[in-house]
Order: C-alpha cells, then structure tokens, then sequence
C-alpha cells in the first residue's frame, strides 16, 4: 500500500481540555451557506427517522438481526515479521567473557527478526461497493486485511483511511451489490431504547447480543474524539469494529470498547456513534484526510458557584478561560470571561459538547456565537478554521495517492509546544517539520527517518513548516529525495543528512 506523506488537521483543542468530536452536524444553520453532503455521493443509505417508542417489545428479534447480520463481517488482520533491536544479556558483554567467547554479536545490541502478527475484529458493509467501517486499533499497522462475509465469501481489502483520535478506519473490498447496512441519525437515540450488538467474538463467527442504551455522551477512553454510546449488550474481544443496531435493524454505533476488570463482558460497552463513525468515513475517502473546525478558545466548566458569579441562572454554558491570539476567536471579538451559551444556533450545555459542535463545523464556515458578557447577552459571528498543529497518517487508495509524491509513508506536524513536548525537541531547534509516523517498509525508514526526527531541509529547500513538507514533496521530478535534519541518538541531538530512495520501492 502506498502512503503519501500530508498534512492533516484533526480537531479542537480547547488549553488543558481535550475537545471530543461526536454527533456529526454536516448542516448549517443558515440554509442558504449549506455545504453538499459528501456522504450522498458515496451510496450510503440513511434513515434518520426517530425511532418508534409507542409499541411493546416483542418476543422476538430474529427478524432484525437478519435484517442487520449480512452486514456484518469477520476482519482478519497479520503484521508482517519486522526487524526489532534488543539489548544482549548482561553476561555475554561482561569482558570476563568476551576473553573467551569475543563479541559474536557486535555490540550491546542486537538485530533480531520479530514473529508476524495476527488479530480478529468486526467490520460493517456500508455501501454497496464494498467500503466497510472498523475500529482503527483492529487495522492499525496491519501488512494484510482479509474479509469474510457472512456467506463465506472471503476478499483481501485495502486500507482506504483511518483516524486514530476518533478510533474511526475505512477499508474496502473490491465487490459489488453487498447487503449495505441503514445508517440511523444516532442524535436521536434515547437512553433505555433496546439494541443489538452483531460481531465476530472470540473468533467464534457472527453473534448477537441484547441489551439497551445505558448512557450517551460518555468519555470513557484516552482518545481525543469521542462521544460514546454506552450499552450493556455483550461486548467481548472479537467485537471491536462490529455493528450496534436499533431495533429496526438501523447503524446506531460501531462497538469499539469495554471497561472491565476482567478483561470480560460486565455490562459497560462502548460504540462509536453512526453519525460520527460516517462523518471520519466520507472525510477519509473523500478527501483522504480527516479535517475538524478550530475556534481557538481555552474553556472551562461552568460550576454553579462561577454562573452565580456572573450572573447567569443556571451553568449551562462553557466559560471562556482563555483566547488564543489571532485565531478565529480573537478576531470576533471573544474574550477571556466570556461565557458561550449558543453556538450555530444551538444551546452548550458545556465545554465537551461545544467542542463536539465546533469540530464538526468544515473549516471556512462562518457560524454565529451566542455569548453572555457583563450582564447581557450579545452574538459574534466566527469563522471556523482548520486546527494547526496535529497529524495523522491517512492510508489512501490508488486514487487518492500520487505515484509522483515522495517520503511515502511518512507523516509530518508543526513544530509546536505539543510536539516539543511530545517528542522531546531540543529548544535549539527553532523551526521545522517534527515526524510523528513513518511506515515500517517505507524506503524513509529504511534510511534510518524515524519518528521524532525534525525535518529542517528538503532537496536543499529550508522547511519551517508540515505545509512546506508536503509542498516540496509533491509530484517532485525525482525519486530520490536528500533530506537535512535533526535527530536525538539517545544523548544529544544533531544535524544530519539522510538519502531516501524511493526509486526501487515496490
């Protein structure tokens, strides 16, 4: 698979507050600025109708789960055999020895060749075409993806895309007329409403599991985007990446986690709602990357204590604790004090779900903001942008990757205080493109490029940003690139060069 080497912007960071990016809003509020829905063009198929409450449960779901179960598929993942260093033993180093038995292994380390990886999940057909929805944790790093359907029909699938702050991965197998699933607006799911968990656990084949919504909103995992349907249907290993339906047989979530002690079902499962699942996917396949709105505001809760304080009659609403110079916000005009009650015409009951709302803003869109400032309420209209700083590596297919692209596999970010921090940057590196993936079988790696290292020169062309990178990487005229850059060897950090060919990379 090939990978192209892009700068991507994942979401809002609120300060000290990592921001989630659930319920997918793919609307403006004014109909006139509407953007198209890119979720159309792709063939899904989309009932956003509420669910019917009035009826009594029947005795029997059998009618819904073969409704939903061809839908659902087996993912079987293998990593390939890597190389891998490792420390010799204390002894064989020990000079006492070495004036018996020398230095066969050359050194305190060694080379050694680790055993390929294999694992199981769920997948869920979507379109007709062949894209499915996973986890990103069950396709992470994999060499090979196999699919098996319920028919027992089995295809070998390519990684289109997947995002790791939100868990979200797109693959896709090459076949036509597959049983797509309904996708549900998961925003109007209601605590109590009975679902079914369909999977593939334990490696057993398809399972169904029963149980109802236990809660909505939770934040339950170290992901930076997540607004989790919680359940207490069955949810075991083998789960990851398979289908919670209602009960009419419609994607509600994709299950994604549990929490248990005992590594085991005890009721608390996690699922991915549809609409945030399906906003990652049409971005991922339609524009190879995953782009959230960007405010930048640093926010806090609103305790009853603070609303008393200013004003307010109740602490529905996000306290604005700090405002970054010359982002969006500042150029509207919000300031530090300022408590958001509405934003793109919609009531914050707090800092997560507004930055759920923001994030889900495409960039450029001018939306209005509802604010409460000494004593009376007023609106500013802000322009959302693209947060600036984070990366992902997006894994594309032959139609989103340019053969003519170099540093394939190779993922960049601003060096910025997070990545500072992140990777230990030396201060005295005062510019560059910090490298926060590289691909194991790329030819970068394989030129010793790891993550980490800080790119200050590409051909010769001084880098100071992730945007000049990808620029100077772009349908470049050669294969070879010559690379300048900073890395840490475990001691210090130094400049050096690096040749990466890409001439003879298969």
């Amino acid at each position: 698979m090939k990978y192209r080497i892009r700068k991507t912007v994942a979401a809002f960071l609120t300060g000290g507050l990592l921001a989630v990016a659930g319920v997918s809003v793919l609307h403006n509020a004014r109909a006139g600025d509407q953007p198209p829905d890119k979720s159309k063009t792709m063939g899904l198929v989309i009932d956003e109708h509420a669910l019917a409450r009035d009826s009594r449960p029947g005795v029997s779901y059998s009618d819904v789960v073969k409704k939903a179960m061809p839908s659902v598929v087996k993912v079987e993942v293998t990593t390939a055999a890597k190389e891998a260093s490792v420390d010799i033993p204390g002894m064989l180093n020990d000079p006492f020895f070495r004036q018996f038995f020398g230095n066969p292994f050359g050194g305190g380390r060694q080379r050694i060749l680790t055993p390929p990886e294999h694992g199981l999940g769920s997948g869920v057909i979507v379109t007709k075409d062949g894209y499915i929805l996973t986890n990103d944790h069950v396709v992470d790093d994999a060499d090979k993806v196999k699919v098996t359907l319920e028919d027992g029909r089995e295809f070998i699938a390519k990684v289109i895309g997947k995002d790791k702050g939100s868990d979200v991965a797109v693959v896709k197998i090459d076949a036509h007329d597959l049983p797509a699933i309904t996708l549900a607006d998961s925003s109007k799911i209601e605590v109590g409403d009975v679902v079914l968990a369909v999977g593939n656990p334990f490696g057993l084949g398809q399972t169904v599991t029963m149980g109802i919504i236990s809660a909505t909103g939770r934040v339950a995992m170290d992901l930076k985007y997540q607004d989790f349907i919680q359940t207490d249907a069955a949810i075991n290993p083998g789960n990851s990446g398979g289908a919670l339906v209602d009960t009419d047989g419609r994607l509600i979530g994709i299950n994604t986690a549990i929490l248990s002690s005992s590594g085991g079902n005890e009721g608390i499962g996690l699922a991915i709602p549809t609409d945030l699942a399906r906003e990652v996917m049409v971005s991922l396949v339609k524009d190879g990357k995953v782009t959230r709105g960007y405010i930048g505001v640093s926010l806090q809760p609103l305790t009853a204590a603070l609303a008393k304080q200013f004003g307010l009659q109740n602490d529905h609403g996000a306290l604005v604790d700090e405002v970054v110079p010359n982002s969006p916000a500042a150029k509207a005009g919000l300031r530090s004090g300022d408590v958001i009650t509405q934003f793109n015409d919609k009531p914050v009951a707090d800092p997560r779900r507004l930055s759920l709302e923001v994030a889900s803003v495409p960039p450029g869109e001018k939306v209005p903001v509802r604010i409460w400032r000494d004593g009376s309420a007023k609106t500013l209209d802000v322009v959302v942008k693209e947060l600036p700083g984070e990366t992902q590596l997006a894994k594309t297919s032959a139609t989103h990757s340019d053969e003519s692209d170099t540093l394939q596999g190779v993922a960049v970010a601003d060096l910025d205080a997070q990545m500072r921090r992140q990777f230990g940057v030396d201060r005295k590196i005062t510019q560059g493109a910090v490298v926060t993936e590289v691909e194991p079988t790329s030819a970068a790696a394989d030129a010793g490029l790891k993550a980490g290292d800080v790119i200050i020169e590409i051909n010769k062309q001084p880098v100071k940003s992730a945007d000049d990178a990808v620029k100077l990487t772009t349908n470049a005229k050669d294969k070879v690139t010559l690379l300048r850059v900073w890395s840490n060897d475990g001691s210090q950090w130094n400049s050096h060069y690096l040749v990466v060919d890409e001439s003879k990379a298969g």
